[in-house]
């Protein structure tokens, strides 16, 4: 079973080339959903988010607010670095064990979309790593009307994030996403056919 790492920035379109992949017959796990698990309600991450952040982060049924928590690590780089140590290892747990059971299941490829994969220090858990880029221009297109964000916290969220250029020393496969869905579908298809399994 080959495992391959998608990451890339936010917007630069992770999610669209994996949709893609699981067309194709890939398993897709994604990691931010991992790392929201990790953090239900009084589970050890949600303490832990509480006792660094505090309560102001939980709403009135306990869930954590997202929202609020953006706000506070996304402007503080001491903030995002003390969120990520207390969440990334608890979904890396959580990563290894849904790659397992895709081994036991015999899938023929899996899927890890993965923003931080090369920050959080997640390749390990992959064979290949496929980086998707766009330029910030379209980046800020597309998630103003998705996340209802302005551009100046779109673009403060890409400055917290690695440099795509830094990303491309560790990727296997550039895929460059500024065109269309035909475009995007077609380099998606083409690297799926290059993989040694399929």
């Amino acid at each position: 079973m080959l495992v391959i790492g998608v990451t890339g920035n936010i917007g630069s379109g992770k999610s669209t080339v994996c949709q893609i992949l699981a067309k194709l017959g890939a398993a897709v796990i994604d990691a931010d959903k991992l790392g929201h698990e990790t953090y239900q309600p009084h589970s050890p991450a949600w303490q832990e988010l509480v006792a660094a952040f505090g309560k102001d982060i939980v709403n009135s049924d306990n869930e954590i607010n997202r929202e609020k928590l953006g706000q506070i690590v996304f402007s503080h780089p001491d903030a995002l670095a003390r969120l990520n140590q207390i969440v990334h290892p608890k979904a890396y747990r959580l990563a290894q064990e849904r790659i397992q059971a895709c081994r036991r299941q015999e899938a023929t490829a899996v899927a890890l979309e993965a923003t931080l994969l090369i920050e959080a220090g997640w390749a390990d858990l992959v064979n290949k790593i496929w980086l998707v880029v766009a330029p910030e221009s379209i980046v800020v297109q597309r998630l103003i009307p998705q996340e209802g964000r302005n551009e100046s916290q779109i673009l403060a969220r890409l400055k917290s994030q690695m440099p795509a250029e830094e990303k491309m020393k560790y990727a296997d496969e550039i895929i460059c996403n500024d065109g269309d869905i035909n475009q995007l579908e077609a380099r998606v298809t083409e690297l799926w056919h290059k993989l040694p399994v399929i």
